[in-house]
């Protein structure tokens, strides 16, 4: 059976790419070597993540790291906020401790502890050297000119808008198709400081989880490259092998201006992730209220998750899941592009172990973890606006299709991973 949906996966893989060179902007510009490069490079960083000791035991230590951080993170939350936090003696009984598990509180601080340590390892550039480390990896492996692989590499481990501010300077040097690409990767990948609240919402139903969350963050940047290439072909002429230089870099005055520099990015990001799910959970709410007056169908209310797993059940078929999980797997999928990935994790994390298959939960995890959703669209037209003001227009006609490229991503690495061997996994956790 897990030989069948291995083959399953690897139906998805070639679904993918057809659907996107069906949409390209030059169908005879399919990049053939490209795509063989970027595919190998995911099999290869995934086979070297799980496959070689020293780094598979790295990765196990990352969870072990990140449950330190978390409960590191709790005790700063119980100063502040008291038993409100879930920490310490409560001074009401509970008949649901679950509850106590409060979004609020036990995830949004951590983005808050990340961010900080972030911009510290900037500044003893350790952060600096492991994204151009991964720069020269995606520069060799799939062409990409230094300056804009160093973005790509960056926006890894700092995200979607403060990635690219490593290239400020060269910014305005990029063809369309290399901006549509850094676009799309920023959409394919998420931050390192929501890596770890991922981590934290699915360490108790998914082993190894803070593993496969950074892993689905790293290798989806070759998916990005990839679909936005074949989505939009690269112009030979504009895009030369010329290395210039990224111009100037974020900087901090000492270790301590970049703990408060890093908590006020922070701050913003948080504020940001709270707002945005209450405001996006709302408007779901509003839209199922209308939906109510609609009689049930097959025993069941209407409601836009209902809806979204109908139409996104094939995906998810496509990607290795089995079909009696593929309505549950495609909720998830349609949540995450059309609420956040934030929601959607949460509900892969509250889904009973029972009821969902390891190696479905491993599907989903990659396939979730990116930016692209509808909110991130006006995240990116807003940050670039900044960035580069004067390709404003240019990045607003981009954005959509640069979200939906970077979904695709996302799903093409679940894909990837779902063709690979389940025991390759076994051994994180």
């Amino acid at each position: 059976m897990v030989g069948f949906l291995n083959l399953q996966s690897i139906v998805g893989i070639a679904v993918i790419l057809g659907v996107c060179w069906a949409a390209s902007e030059n169908r005879n510009a399919f990049p053939w070597k490209l795509a063989v490069g970027a595919i190998l490079t995911q099999v290869v960083l995934v086979l070297a993540l799980f496959g070689l000791p020293p780094i598979r035991a790295g990765l196990a230590g990352v969870g072990v790291a990140i449950d330190g951080l978390a409960t590191s993170t709790q005790a700063g939350v119980a100063f502040v906020f008291g038993f409100l936090s879930g920490a310490g003696q409560q001074p009401y009984p509970l008949d649901n401790p679950g509850a106590l598990f409060v979004f609020g509180f036990r995830v949004l601080p951590v983005i808050l502890v990340v961010c900080a340590l972030a911009a510290l390892l900037w500044h003893w550039k350790i952060l600096k050297w492991i994204t151009q480390g991964f720069g020269v990896v995606f520069q060799k492996a799939m062409g990409l000119r230094g300056p804009t692989a160093l973005a790509v590499a960056a926006t890894v481990f700092m995200g979607q808008v403060e990635g690219p501010i490593v290239i400020r300077a060269y910014l305005d040097k990029l063809s369309r198709s290399e901006l549509f690409m850094l676009l799309t990767v920023g959409m394919a990948c998420v931050s390192g400081s929501t890596m770890v609240a991922y981590a934290t919402i699915l360490k108790d139903v998914l082993p190894g989880a803070a593993a496969h969350v950074l892993t689905a963050s790293i290798i989806s940047a070759p998916a990005g490259v990839l679909l936005a290439r074949v989505l939009i072909p690269r112009n030979s002429l504009l895009e030369t092998a010329e290395d210039v230089a990224g111009g100037k870099e974020k900087t901090y005055d000492s270790s301590i201006d970049a703990l408060i520099k890093g908590t006020g990015d922070g701050l913003n990001i948080v504020l940001n992730v709270g707002a945005t799910l209450i405001v996006f959970v709302a408007l779901v709410a509003i839209v199922n209220g209308i939906l109510g007056v609609i009689p049930p169908i097959g025993g069941a209310p209407v409601s836009v998750e209902r809806i979204l797993g109908y139409v996104f059940a094939p995906v998810a078929w496509c990607l290795g899941v089995a079909w009696k999980e593929a309505l549950q797997a495609g909720q998830l999928l349609g949540v995450k592009l059309v609420l956040t990935e934030f929601t959607a994790f949460i509900r892969l994390g509250a889904i009973p172990i029972e009821d969902l298959s390891e190696r479905t939960r491993i599907i989903m995890t990659y396939a979730l973890c990116g930016f692209a959703n509808i909110a991130s669209i006006g995240i990116n037209v807003a940050g670039y606006s900044v960035l580069m003001p004067e390709r404003r227009n240019e990045v607003i006609q981009l954005a959509t299709k640069a979200m939906l490229a970077g979904f695709f991503a996302t799903c093409l690495t679940a894909a990837v991973i779902g063709a690979m061997p389940g025991a390759l996994f076994a051994a994180v956790r």
